[in-house]
């Protein structure tokens, strides 16, 4: 007879060891300025604080990025992620990547087409890190479209 426990589904780990190696990758983007774009972007649910620095070439495309990151794992990872693939993308595109993260977190949508993304996967199963992993890409969007021009 099967234990009753070996019937139960357990979630992915969290904390798997790629997650936590990305989130040492956050040393090869450091936030210094000047930038022509900033913003900080906190969490609501666990006091995380990001902030970011995005210059953008002549076709308004990302050509630099700098962070600054006091998150949990998960935020700093998803900030890694980001930063990793974030250089030469379309500034209007950054923030539809961030309403594809929210979607796929509420469950409305597939896991974001963004290099590395899958990482991230055993968060949603965690409401709680949802506000880390958004961290960065919605400070990235604050921002491109509000943020300050450093000087």
């Amino acid at each position: 007879m099967a234990d009753h426990k070996d019937t139960i589904a357990r979630p992915a780990k969290l904390y798997t060891p790629r997650l936590l190696a990305l989130s040492a990758d956050l040393a090869l983007f450091p936030l210094i300025p000047p930038y022509q774009y900033s913003a900080q972007a906190r969490s609501r649910t666990c006091g995380s604080v990001l902030d970011v620095g995005l210059n953008l070439d002549d076709d308004a495309c990302v050509s630099a990025v700098g962070l600054q990151v006091t998150a949990c794992a998960i935020g700093q990872s998803s900030a890694a992620i980001m930063a990793h693939s974030i250089k030469g993308r379309a500034a209007s595109y950054v923030p539809n990547v961030c309403l594809a993260i929210e979607a796929w977190l509420r469950g409305d949508g597939e896991l974001p087409d963004w290099p590395g993304f899958d990482a991230l996967e055993p968060a949603r199963a965690h409401p709680g890190r949802h506000d880390a992993l958004l961290l960065p890409w919605r400070g990235a969007a604050k921002a491109l479209s509000t943020g300050t021009v450093s000087s």
